[in-house]
């Protein structure tokens, strides 16, 4: 390796790039990413999320450049400083936003976007608000496997108070709702980010000890262009599966009119995309910082009544919560990321069996180590039955450099 500059990091394939780039901008290591779709013979190369992603990365980092080829399959990155809301050169104002919009052939969630943001967001130099808006903004939860901005905001941002960054100072506005339009693609939302936790070091994570007994389970039933008496008819299938379980459950309903988007003909006509329904569902532990999500939405095609909408969701509920941990498949890659990046000690971390073995966290735990982060501790739960394992993480220090040590 040069004293210049460092070697740049080879990976291959489409698989975990938004998160390959958001670990390549925090840890400021150049990567070389190749072979992205070339064996598609339709669509080769970035798919419209992907670079709209990396758009939003420009436009929240100083100094960061990209290299894509003609073809799309090969992409060079090398990361700049994370600054967020910066007005020019002076410090940000709270009224500043970053826009960015997304095209209307994005088929990805909002959340994909909002994921990656929120793991750069505490280790910013200044606060991080962007407004999301755009015929491709898909509030929902969607078939690619993104959960919808009700999840997200109750199951994922809370943990982020775990490792000291208080979620009080981060603010998740939906201006407007919109499920995926025809063939999953474009919606229409308006959605708005203000992240104003900025932290010199995440703080150490132990969470290693029983993940306890669900107290209560909120959750949110939304309908886009439908008619509202969908979330009712969601609510109470949900609810008919759940009482017996826990008395104390709380399902907001949500209706809002479908988004007027742009058709692009020469006339200016409008029409209105992104309709459907859906549940997001949220089971709280007596255990401090336990949170279990299921996310279920109709698909674009239709087809589904409300009440299997309402069933599959809580059923989708009970088997998270089978799982066992402390952490869903959902949140598992977010807490993992924060305890690699946060201070050099060890922070555990009780996850369940199934969630430690699916592809996506096996491929962090080796993208982790390729970006040299230490390699990750396996044990079992020895003091009860429920074949839980903890993984000890031992923090890399990357801490935030555009902040002054208080």
């Amino acid at each position: 390796m040069s004293g210049s500059s460092p070697e740049f990091l080879r990976f291959t394939g489409h698989r975990s790039f938004a998160r390959r780039l958001t670990i390549a901008t925090l840890t400021g290591r150049p990567i070389h990413i190749s072979k992205i779709r070339s064996s598609s013979p339709t669509n080769p190369g970035l798919a419209p999320h992907e670079v709209s992603f990396l758009r939003l990365l420009e436009a929240v980092t100083n100094g960061s450049s990209m290299q894509i080829s003609y073809s799309g399959t090969t992409i060079s990155y090398h990361p700049g400083l994370i600054t967020g809301t910066m007005a020019g050169l002076g410090a940000a104002t709270d009224g500043d936003v970053i826009e960015h919009s997304i095209p209307v052939t994005c088929t990805r969630g909002i959340t994909y976007f909002l994921l990656p943001l929120c793991l750069l967001a505490p280790f910013s130099k200044a606060h991080m608000n962007v407004r999301f808006s755009g015929p491709g903004v898909i509030t929902s939860a969607t078939e690619a496997g993104d959960v919808s901005v009700d999840t997200f905001r109750t199951a994922i941002l809370p943990l982020f108070g775990l490792f000291g960054i208080p979620p009080a100072r981060i603010e998740l506005r939906v201006l407007q709702r919109s499920c995926a339009g025809p063939g999953g693609k474009g919606g229409g939302g308006i959605v708005e980010l203000r992240f104003a936790s900025q932290v010199r070091l995440p703080k150490t994570l132990h969470l290693h000890r029983s993940p306890g007994r669900v107290k209560r389970i909120r959750g949110v039933a939304y309908c886009t262009g439908v008619s509202a008496s969908n979330n009712a008819r969601m609510i109470h299938a949900a609810r008919e599966i759940l009482n017996p379980f826990v008395t104390d459950i709380h399902i907001a309903a949500q209706y809002d009119q479908a988004p007027l988007v742009p058709t692009g003909d020469k006339a200016g006509s409008k029409r209105r995309l992104g309709i459907g329904y859906g549940l997001s569902l949220v089971a709280e532990s007596n255990a401090v910082g336990v949170l279990y999500s299921a996310d279920v939405v109709v698909l674009p095609s239709g087809g589904e009544v409300p009440e299997d909408i309402g069933k599959r969701c809580a059923y989708q509920l009970l088997e998270t919560i089978a799982k066992g941990g402390c952490v869903t498949p959902v949140s598992a890659g977010t807490v993992l990321t924060l305890m690699a990046m946060g201070s050099e000690d060890v922070g555990r971390l009780r996850i369940g069996r199934d969630i430690l073995g699916t592809e996506e966290i096996v491929q962090l735990a080796r993208d982790l180590k390729t970006f040299g982060a230490s390699s990750w501790g396996l044990r079992d739960v020895e003091d009860d039955d429920s074949g839980d394992i903890i993984v000890s993480v031992k923090g890399t220090g990357v801490g935030n450099v555009g902040r002054k040590v208080a």
